[in-house]
């Protein structure tokens, strides 16, 4: 029995969608999630489904393989090699999925079972659809790891997940996917939860597997940068319909749509609205210093016996009053670590930190917590940052109950202040945190961290959770608020067009080192260091013509360094 699809022709429909509709059933009545859907995707075609979260993209992407909640309800047709998916229970479905078409999750720590090798888990998926020994079986694992550029195969077919990278575990979900050669992938969000050079190197690799075997890919994503790396062609999806389809650089080049262009607006663009723009010398440099690093240092022991980990190395840097300090960086670099130090919810183990003042070397929770009150800190996941037990105005009010003893009017009054100061209506402070939009719980994290009118603010990747339009809002409404307070700021990404309009002041954070430092407008746009430049070349632009270019230049840059 052959592994291979049936292969279809160039120019053939692989997937053909007609009339979709889903409603997902509730409490409260059927809820509509897509209407009216038609869509076709072509052999050896990339298209691109984007939209804002609850547009219903990965709902319609995900009924190629027959996925759906138990309490949705579809009508239409969805056909894949010309049978209707949503017809297909039992053995029949699952012998479509993995030989005809394949899914990829948007993240690879969930999508793998950390107690199984990953040559285990592609080997199940090859196992189920052919008859072959374990030996083949292996032999092809090996093989699919191969083609996703993973090194040294032979031996990383036994490593279990915890022993890859976030990049190289989402490689191995792409092996898994390819394993039995389907003529089409689905991408849900493949690259969102990856570095922007990690990212660069999956949308290589798709696109490279799209050349090689001839698969078609359908890419679901918020990102218009991706879209205009890898698509050949894209639907715009808002509210459960499709706003607009075109080829990708038409979309891009002339967009029909208000909603398309609101989408391509709301992008942050490195160089766009920077905000050291004109400047020539760091503008904050004579204000008082709130903290300053001098050879800081922060390791963190190993577990019983096993090695340590220095998370930061000999870091020097000053954040001034009044100023935002954009620290970029990716996973694992130290950026968070340095955010946490400051606020003394990690302990350093060398060097000098002094905030506000205080050096931390000495630090004790008791002396350190009159200072507290002069710190605020908005946290990556809002979700998670909030007590779901807690209403909204009781959470923005803990600040104020530790460190003010306010009456209870006086704290509702101010509570219903702040609130206003981050353009959520008063009322919100009745909801609970799972009743508000991702954006919203985002600006009510801001208006908790803003509640003792802090000097010093840290944010941790605030936006990076959030849709590009949302993400625009949260972004303008920092930036307001900053001007208005006057409260510094340490700002902490991995996105350098987010930094680059907010920050004056940058430094790029590599592996606990500081690598440079300088004017925001000066350090991304004249990057001395080649990991700065690398940065820079791997972040998505939308525009294809920029990225094909900016594609190039990757390759140039590794080409130097092999």
């Amino acid at each position: 029995m052959s592994h291979a699809a049936t292969v279809t022709s160039e120019g053939e429909n692989v997937l053909r969608i007609e009339n979709l509709n889903i409603d997902f059933v509730t409490d409260a009545g059927a809820v509509p999630a897509v209407r009216g859907v038609d869509l076709e995707v072509k052999a050896g075609e990339i298209l691109a489904i984007v939209g804002e979260s609850g547009s219903g993209k990965s709902v319609t992407a995900r009924t190629a393989l027959g996925i759906l909640a138990e309490n949705g309800a579809s009508h239409g047709a969805v056909y894949l090699n010309g049978k209707n998916m949503l017809t297909l229970h039992g053995a029949p479905l699952r012998e479509m999925r993995g030989k005809d078409v394949a899914m990829v999750f948007q993240e690879p720590s969930t999508a793998l079972n950390p107690v199984f090798t990953v040559g285990w888990q592609i080997m199940e998926g090859i196992r189920a659809h052919a008859k072959i020994s374990k030996k083949e079986a292996k032999a092809r694992a090996i093989e699919a790891m191969r083609q996703v550029g993973i090194p040294d195969p032979e031996q990383r077919v036994d490593y279990y997940p915890h022993q890859f990278s976030g990049g190289q575990k989402q490689r191995v979900v792409i092996a898994a996917a390819l394993a039995l050669k389907p003529q089409l992938i689905v991408a849900d969000e493949p690259t969102t939860a990856l570095d922007v050079t990690v990212q660069a190197e999956i949308l290589a690799l798709l696109r490279e597997l799209r050349n090689e075997l001839g698969t078609a890919i359908v890419i679901i994503t918020h990102n218009m940068g991706v879209v205009a790396d890898i698509a050949d062609r894209v639907i715009v999806m808002n509210q459960g319909k499709i706003v607009e389809q075109a080829p990708a650089l038409q979309l891009f080049e002339a967009p029909q749509e208000e909603y398309t262009r609101s989408l391509l607006a709301a992008v942050p663009h490195l160089g766009r609205q920077s905000a050291s723009e004109g400047m020539e010398e760091r503008p904050a440099a004579g204000s008082e210093v709130l903290v300053e690093a001098k050879e800081l240092v922060v390791h963190f022991p190993g577990r019983m016996g096993a090695p340590g980990f220095t998370a930061v190395n000999g870091v020097d840097l000053k954040i001034h009053a009044g100023e935002v300090y954009g620290l970029v960086g990716e996973s694992g670099s130290g950026k968070t670590t340095i955010g946490r130090t400051i606020a003394g919810l990690n302990k350093m183990t060398g060097g000098s930190l002094k905030v506000l003042g205080y050096e931390m070397a000495n630090f004790k929770e008791r002396t350190f917590k009159p200072l507290r009150e002069q710190i605020g800190f908005v946290f990556q996941d809002p979700a998670a940052s909030f007590n779901p037990h807690l209403t909204i105005g009781e959470c923005v009010a803990e600040p104020l109950m530790v460190h003010r003893q306010l009456g209870a009017s006086a704290t509702r009054t101010k509570v219903g202040q702040l609130l206003e100061a981050v353009q959520l209506p008063a009322g919100f402070a009745d909801r609970y945190p799972h009743e508000l939009s991702g954006g919203q719980r985002q600006r009510a994290s801001l208006a908790r961290a803003l509640a003792l009118e802090p000097k010093l603010l840290i944010a941790d990747e605030p936006t990076s959770a959030l849709d590009v339009s949302v993400q625009a809002k949260v972004l303008e409404l920092f930036r307001e608020l900053q001007a208005e307070l006057g409260f510094a700021a340490l700002f902490v990404s991995h996105d350098l067009a987010v930094v680059d309009q907010l920050s004056t002041w940058v430094g790029v954070l590599f592996r606990g080192t500081l690598l440079e430092e300088g004017l925001g407008s000066k350090v991304l746009a004249n990057p001395q260091h080649d990991y700065t430049q690398r940065l820079i070349a791997s972040l998505p632009v939308p525009d294809p013509r920029e990225q094909a270019q900016r594609r190039a230049r990757i390759e140039e840059l590794n080409r130097q360094q092999a």
